[in-house]
C-alpha cells in the first residue's frame, strides 16, 4: 500500500509532541500491515467528512485519510478528536 501526506497533516505532524509522532509511526506501520486491525478502530466518517476514514492513533487522537487509488492513501488531518470534528 502506498501512503501519502497532505500538506495540512505533514504540518501538524511536525507540531505534534514527540510521544505522539512516535504513535503515529507505530500506527502507520500497522496500518500498512492490516488497515483493520482492531486497535486502529478503522470506520467511516459521515456528514462534512463523508468519503473519509478515521484511525485511532492515541485514545483521543485521529488520524483522517482518503483512498485516492486502488492501493494509494492519502492522510489529510491529524488531530484530537475534538479539534477535528467539533464535538
Amino acid at each position: 500500500m502506498n501512503v501519502r501526506f497532505h500538506r495540512r497533516f505533514s504540518k501538524s505532524y511536525k507540531r505534534a509532541p514527540t510521544k505522539l509522532r512516535e504513535s503515529l509511526k507505530v500506527r502507520l506501520v500497522l496500518f500498512c500491515e492490516n488497515p483493520f486491525h482492531p486497535l486502529l478502530n478503522n470506520h467511516a466518517l459521515h456528514g462534512a467528512l463523508s468519503g473519509y476514514r478515521s484511525i485511532n492513533v492515541t485514545g483521543n487522537v485521529r488520524a483522517i485519510y482518503k483512498t485516492v487509488a486502488e492501493d494509494t492513501v492519502e492522510f489529510v488531518l491529524l488531530g484530537t478528536h475534538s479539534s477535528l470534528y467539533g464535538k
